[in-house]
C-alpha cells in the first residue's frame, strides 16, 4: 500500500528546509541591493505556502506511515521538486528566462553533475551564484538525509528515506538509529566545508569564492563562480587544497568515523577506498607522463594531471586545463575514470568503485569455474565472502547503467550532434561528472541543446544520483499495485 497522504507530509517539511536555506542566497541579494531580492522572495513565499498547506491539509490523529515504496516516491519527487522550486529565483530574476534552462541547471545543481548553460558566468549577481553552488552542498550528502537528520519529530520511515537515497549499493549504519547516523555524516561534512573554506582564504579567496568552490568540491559537483573554473586562480596552493578534498569526497564518508573512533588503520584495510587509492594514484601517473611535454616539468604535470584525475575520478567537473586538448592517452585515461566514479556512501556519482570490484572479481571467478569446472569459488570483499543476492543486484545496475547511457546517446545524436559528443554527454549526466568531451569539454556549455534533450538529460541527472534502481522502479506497473 503506498501511502499518498505521508509523502506529501514529508515533501512539505522539505520544502520548508529548503526554503529556510534560501534565506541565504536571499540576505546576499538584500545586501547587496540586487533585483534578485524579489526573486528570492517570491520562491520563499511559494515554498512556505506550499509546504504549510501540505503539511497542514495532510495531518490526522493516526500515526503517517512509511513503507519501502513510500521512499521510493519520495525521494524522486524530493529531487524533482526541489529543483522545480529551485529554478524559480533564475527564471524569476531573468537571470535564466527559459524554465527548461533553469530546470536544468537547477536539477545539476542538487544532483551534484555540474552542467551547465550558463557562459558569462562572473556576470551573474552574487546571489544567483551563491544559490546555484549551495544547491551543490545540499544535495551532495543529500536534501532527504538532511530532513532526517533535521526531522526526528516525524519519527517515520527514516530507513526507507535512507535507504532510497544515499548513495551507493549498501548502507551502513554507523550509529543506533538511522537519525544519528544521518546527523553523524552532516557533522563530517560540515567539518569538512569548514576546513576547506578556511584553508582557500588562506590560498588569497574571498569568503564568497571559498565557500561556493567548497561546496563545488565537497558535494563533487564543479559550479564555479568563475568563467574559468578553479583555473581563473592559476595557483598551485588553490590546486592542491581542492585536489585533496575531492579525493576526500570521493571516499565513503561512513568511513571517516572510524577517525573519530581513533581506528583510521580500519579504512586502509577496506577494499574499496584501498582500490579507489590506488587507481587514482597509477591513473595520475599515466597522465602526468602523458602531459609533460605540454607543461615543461613533471611536478607541473603532476599538478594538473593530478586535479583533473580527482575531479574526474570523483565526477566533481572542475578544471584548470582544457583536457580535451591533451595527448590521446591522457584523454583515453579520463575517459576511462568517467566510468568508475567515487566510493560507495560518497557524494560521488559514476558506477562506483565497489561494484566495479564486485564485477571484476566475479569475471575473474567465472574464469576459474571454466578451468575447475568442480570448484568451489567465492567472490569476497573485505576479506567476506559476498551475498549472491548483491552481485546480482549488481550486475543488474551496470545493465541498467549502459541501457540508459544508450538511449541517452540515442537521443542527443538523435538532435544532430556528433556520436562523441552525444556519448560523453550520456556519460557525464548519468555518472554526475558534468564536462565532457567535443562540445561539452570543459570550456564549452550545454546551452546549444534542444529543450527536449536538455529534459531527456535532466532526467538522466537524476537517475544517476538516485542510483538507477530508485527511479526506474517507479516506471514498473506492479509498483503502484496495493
Amino acid at each position: 500500500m503506498i501511502h499518498i497522504r505521508s509523502i506529501i507530509r514529508i515533501l512539505g517539511f522539505l520544502w520548508l528546509i529548503l526554503a529556510a536555506f534560501m534565506l541565504i542566497p536571499f540576505a546576499i541579494s538584500c545586501f547587496e541591493k540586487a533585483d534578485t531580492f524579489y526573486a528570492f522572495f517570491t520562491t520563499i513565499l511559494i515554498m512556505l505556502l506550499t509546504g504549510l498547506a501540505s503539511i497542514v491539509l495532510t495531518k490526522k490523529k493516526e500515526t503517517l506511515k512509511m513503507n519501502t515504496k513510500d521512499g521510493f516516491i519520495f525521494v524522486t519527487f524530493a529531487w524533482i521538486s526541489a529543483s522545480a522550486f529551485g529554478a524559480l529565483p533564475f527564471v524569476i530574476s531573468y537571470s535564466i528566462p527559459s524554465y527548461t534552462d533553469a530546470f536544468f541547471e537547477t536539477m545539476s545543481g542538487f544532483t551534484t553533475t555540474g552542467a551547465s548553460i550558463l557562459t558569462e558566468i562572473e556576470g551573474f549577481p552574487h546571489s544567483i551564484l551563491f544559490w546555484r553552488s549551495l544547491t551543490h552542498w545540499l544535495g551532495g550528502m543529500g536534501i532527504v538525509v538532511l530532513a532526517v537528520a533535521l526531522l526526528p519529530l516525524l519519527g517515520i520511515g527514516g530507513a526507507q528515506l535512507f535507504k532510497a537515497e544515499s548513495p551507493g549499493p549498501t548502507l551502513d549504519k554507523i550509529a543506533p538509529s538511522i537519525k544519528d547516523t544521518a546527523k553523524i555524516l552532516w557533522k563530517i561534512y560540515l567539518f569538512f566545508t569548514l576546513a576547506e573554506t578556511v584553508l582557500l582564504l588562506f590560498g588569497g579567496m574571498n569568503l564568497f569564492d571559498a565557500l561556493t568552490h567548497t561546496f563545488g568540491t565537497l558535494a563533487t559537483g564543479g559550479f564555479s563562480p568563475k568563467n574559468s573554473s578553479v583555473g581563473a586562480y592559476n595557483s598551485a596552493y588553490i590546486d592542491v587544497v581542492i585536489t585533496v578534498f575531492m579525493v576526500l569526497a570521493g571516499f565513503n564518508f561512513g568511513l571517516y568515523y572510524y577517525v573519530l573512533l581513533r581506528k583510521p588503520g580500519k579504512i586502509l584495510q577496506n577494499s574499496e577506498a584501498r582500490a579507489y587509492i590506488s587507481i587514482f594514484v597509477v591513473s595520475t601517473l599515466i597522465v602526468a607522463f602523458s602531459i609533460k611535454p605540454l607543461y615543461g616539468t613533471f611536478l607541473n604535470a603532476l599538478r594538473y594531471a593530478g586535479f583533473q584525475n580527482a575531479s574526474i575520478l570523483t565526477t566533481t567537473g572542475y578544471a584548470t586545463a582544457d583536457f580535451d586538448k591533451w595527448p590521446t592517452l591522457a584523454k583515453g585515461v579520463l575517459f576511462f575514470l568517467m566510468f568508475i566514479g567515487g566510493c560507495s556512501g560518497s557524494t560521488g556519482g559514476g558506477i562506483k568503485v565497489i561494484r566495479i570490484i564486485t564485477l571484476a572479481k566475479q569475471a575473474i571467478t567465472e574464469i576459474k569455474y571454466l578451468i575447475f569446472p568442480y570448484g568451489v569459488f567465492k567472490v569476497k570483499i573485505n576479506k567476506e565472502p559476498v551475498r549472491k543476492d548483491f552481485i546480482l543486484t549488481v550486475t543488474g545496475f551496470f545493465f541498467l547503467y549502459i541501457f540508459i547511457l544508450l538511449g541517452v546517446t540515442l537521443v542527443i545524436a538523435g538532435g544532430g550532434h556528433d556520436l562523441l559528443t552525444a556519448f560523453s554527454g550520456a556519460l557525464v549526466t548519468v555518472g554526475n561528472i558534468g564536462p565532457g568531451f567535443a562540445k561539452i569539454g570543459p570550456t564549452q556549455n550545454y546551452s546549444f541543446f534542444s529543450p527536449l534533450i536538455k529534459w531527456v538529460l535532466s532526467f538522466a541527472m537524476m537517475a544517476g544520483r538516485l542510483e538507477i534502481y530508485t527511479v526506474l522502479v517507479l516506471f514498473h506497473p506492479r509498483f503502484w499495485r496495493s
